[in-house]
């Protein structure tokens, strides 16, 4: 299978940004970090709108940069889509006008707009100028218009950051059917943790520049050896489907390959795909099955690693039950006491789950 190749050396007044990644040619790669560690650079980069020391962008085995052998295409060459925190749409065109004037872009004979309108639910506001659209529709729009060109690969620069929270929960949805229905690779930028979980198949890790980690997203949230991102909350992400609903008493049972958890039922039928994010500090970790507890999600997990904590009296625990990987934030204490190591035999308790959305 083709991959995306990144190799980027590009100095920034205040950091040098250096990454070499191989990363997949579908779905979505969330490129995360804190503020300033190079996201928006490296997409401009991958965009040729950044002059770089030292560049190699593959992508679906066709070179758009690379130095060594003194190539480089010109971005308006690139066949790329560029989604940017504001909608940017051209005023004077409605959206049609919009959509249409992209197409001229497509390298590749001009394919019809009809499904793109569909998957992104646009087809009645064709008509309308971008003023006399909410900000989730005009990004809505912004998205089709960098779609329209046929790209072979789509960026997008935290294209929710700049609307409310009613307006995020409303693109989000349109975000995962390009997820899940289109086969071209997306780099989308972030600083939520809330919409690398819901989003993202792959996570790249940057900071100050360089590639902290880079993996699928459950593996790569799992991990004990990354710092703490500010603001993050350490967890693991479970994707499974719903099993069962329980009508009495509200519940959803999702399943997932090493077991399954209760939770809130979010209204999904079963066979329902679901991402379920579970927290390090609502697991707690037993020697023996639990009796006549409150806690009623408890899975048999084998201790991976145990790592130290944020704080000196805490601990983190990498638990796999199966092949799915759990964290749990226990004290030092108690993982002296208990004779927690790699190989030991435990139980999870799981205080709460909840689906991504």
């Amino acid at each position: 299978m083709s991959s995306l190749e990144l190799r980027v050396r590009l100095p920034r007044q205040d950091f040098l940004l250096d990454v070499d990644l191989r990363l997949p040619a579908s779905g979505i790669t969330a490129i995360f970090g804190p503020s300033g560690s190079g996201k928006t650079t490296l997409l401009r980069a991958v965009a040729g709108l950044e002059r770089t020391d030292e560049a190699r962008v593959v992508v679906g085995g066709e070179a758009w940069e690379d130095t060594q052998r003194g190539l480089r295409l010109a971005t308006h060459r690139r066949p790329l889509g560029y989604v940017f925190q504001e909608a940017s749409l051209f005023d004077h065109l409605d959206v049609g006008g919009n959509l249409r004037f992209a197409r001229k872009r497509a390298a590749a004979e001009a394919q019809p707009l009809e499904p793109l309108l569909d998957l992104l639910g646009i087809a009645g506001l064709l008509r309308r100028r971008p003023h006399e659209l909410s900000g989730g529709e005009r990004q809505r729009v912004a998205i089709a218009r960098a779609l329209a060109t046929q790209p072979g690969l789509l960026l997008l620069d935290e294209p929710l950051a700049a609307v409310d929270l009613a307006r995020r929960r409303e693109i989000l949805p349109w975000l995962e059917r390009l997820r899940d229905e289109l086969r071209i690779p997306m780099l989308y930028v972030t600083h939520s943790g809330d919409e690398v979980a819901r989003l993202a198949d792959h996570l790249v890790l940057l900071d100050a520049g360089r590639v902290r980690a880079s993996g699928p997203l459950a593996e790569t949230l799992a991990r004990t050896d990354l710092p703490a991102i500010p603001g993050e909350e350490a967890g693991a992400l479970l994707h499974g489907t719903i099993a069962q609903r329980d009508a009495r008493w509200q519940l959803a049972e999702v399943r997932f390959d090493g077991g399954a958890l209760w939770i809130a039922d979010p209204g999904l039928a079963p066979g329902h795909a679901a991402r379920v994010r579970v927290l390090a500090r609502d697991v707690s970790i037993a020697l023996t099955p639990p009796d006549q507890s409150s806690i009623q999600n408890v899975l048999p997990c084998t201790v991976r690693a145990v790592a130290a904590g944020a704080h000196p009296s805490q601990a983190l625990v990498q638990l796999a039950c199966g092949p799915t990987l759990l964290l749990a934030r226990i004290t030092a204490r108690a993982v002296h006491d208990l004779g927690l190591a790699e190989g030991r035999a435990v139980w999870a308790q799981v205080k709460s789950a909840a689906l991504v959305a």
